[in-house]
């Protein structure tokens, strides 16, 4: 039975291509050696190569040791090539100084089989997960919050991220559908030995308590079949979740323009839809979802409901989440520190502010201009009525002007706020000065100083272009 359900899966899922070059992983349990055995079977009828691969993580000394060398021996038998690596997992968990130990060890399983299938040009790695792996990980994920994406447990086929600029790693299990009690049954029938790691009897993990406590209870006394239960629910919470998925690909893209998305264009979309629009939106940017959980797009959900007009997030991976106004942003996360910068004005030559991503063309003239400028970005000054040189700096605290058409003076502070200026631009707008004065703020606002009248003989024209 194990043999025709797993070449159903296969085959319905389209797991495996005729010609393909599989890494298969062998820890050198009875999930793996029945799985390396049933793709050896299917070797010749599918036209297949199959590398074994065994990551000993050095936690449990000789028998560790012990299964390395039963696997080595497994693949030597089959005739199949054997890549083993050895990593001291505990060391390496000090050194983070942080972490789960699971979590490591699979990150370190999957960027060894991603090294193989690279230098090897293999197509895809086969893991051995079962019915009772993935009712024990859709349960977990249950109890821990994951949401919907978490019951959909693991896929039958699946692109993982191993790191920034790499290929994702094709991974497939085909015992998804198989389970335990089937697998020990075939291994007996077959006359198959196989190792037993006395660590998945500590029931002080998590996972191992699902298994060996919670789920032995709810099988006595809900259902036996309680584990394809559970399997059968993840596999339609990933269907639904895929078309939810699709939903918000689709949405991401219609309302993403220059890496900007419009907060009332977002929040007009329903919470469920918004949360996976997020999490598509950070993929996209960062390349994985590696260290997001729902608190961090919930926290995002919050800064754009009912948060301040401008505001930051910080993410996970260096990352941070940018609303200002009704646009929101992804950006890497900045390093802190002041921005100070000031540059006298050569008239006729092209004065270039990297801080602000702006340049500035002037010229002088010998009479007003016909018609005064109408756009912000421009201004015209009677040089006369200048008593000092000339420049550009950036905003600083306290800063005033007398406005063109007010009486008195106003902060530039409260002038950024009434034009909605981001705070991530505040600090590095270029304001022209002459001495103390402050005479224009290119976009915004400019002073009653140096006003071009009849009598003007020396006129300073300013135009200001992003770069």
């Amino acid at each position: 039975m194990v043999r025709q359900n797993v070449k159903a899966t296969v085959k319905r899922l389209n797991l495996i291509s005729p010609g393909n070059r599989l890494l298969v992983a062998v820890s050198g349990g009875p999930d793996s050696v029945a799985l390396l055995d049933l793709l050896n079977e299917l070797r010749e009828e599918l036209s297949l190569h199959l590398e074994a691969a065994h990551l000993q993580h050095g936690i449990r000394g000789e028998e560790a040791k012990e299964d390395a060398r039963f696997v080595a021996a497994l693949a030597e038998k089959l005739q199949l090539p054997f890549h083993l690596k050895e990593i001291d997992l505990p060391a390496m968990k000090a050194h983070a100084g942080k972490g789960n130990l699971e979590a490591l060890a699979r990150s370190e399983r999957y960027r060894f089989f991603a090294e193989v299938v690279r230098e090897r040009k293999l197509d895809k790695v086969a893991t051995a997960h079962t019915q009772d792996d993935q009712a024990e990980t859709a349960l977990m994920w249950f109890l821990r919050g994951g949401g919907s994406k978490g019951m959909g447990g693991m896929a039958p086929l699946h692109q993982l991220a191993i790191g920034p600029g790499s290929e994702p790693l094709t991974i497939i299990r085909p015992f998804l559908d198989v389970s335990k009690a089937e697998i020990l049954q075939y291994l007996t029938d077959e006359n198959l030995s196989y190792r037993v790691d006395r660590s998945n009897e500590n029931s002080s993990l998590l996972r191992n308590w699902l298994r060996l406590d919670l789920l032995p209870k709810i099988q006595v006394r809900f259902d036996p079949r309680v584990a394809a239960r559970l399997a059968k629910q993840a596999e339609i919470f990933r269907d639904e979740n895929a078309l939810l998925d699709e939903l918000a690909r689709k949405s991401h893209a219609e309302m993403l323009e220059a890496g900007v998305i419009n907060r009332r264009a977002l929040i007009g979309q329903p919470k469920a839809l918004q949360r996976r629009i997020l999490r598509v939106w950070i993929c996209q940017a960062r390349g994985t979802l590696r260290g997001l959980e729902l608190i961090h797009i919930e926290d995002i959900l919050r800064l754009i409901d009912r948060g301040p007009s401008q505001g930051r997030l910080s993410m996970p991976g260096g990352w941070e989440f940018v609303r200002e106004y009704d646009s929101l942003k992804l950006e890497k996360r900045r390093q802190t520190g002041s921005v100070c910068y000031e540059y006298p004005l050569q008239i006729g030559a092209i004065l270039r502010i990297p801080e602000a991503k702006l340049e500035f063309h002037s010229e002088r003239l010998l009479a007003p201009p016909k018609q005064l400028p109408d756009d912000l970005m421009e201004a015209v000054f009677d040089l006369e009525g200048l008593n000092q040189s000339v420049s550009f700096r950036n905003f600083r605290h306290g800063d005033r002007f007398q406005p063109l058409g007010l009486a008195g003076h106003k902060k530039i502070k409260d002038l950024f706020i009434e034009k909605r200026v981001p705070l991530t631009s505040r600090a590095r707008w270029p304001l022209l000065t002459s001495g103390n004065v402050i005479l224009w703020i290119p976009g915004y606002g400019r002073s009653v100083a140096g006003l071009v009248s009849e009598k003007t003989t020396a006129v300073l024209r300013l135009k200001a272009r992003p770069i």
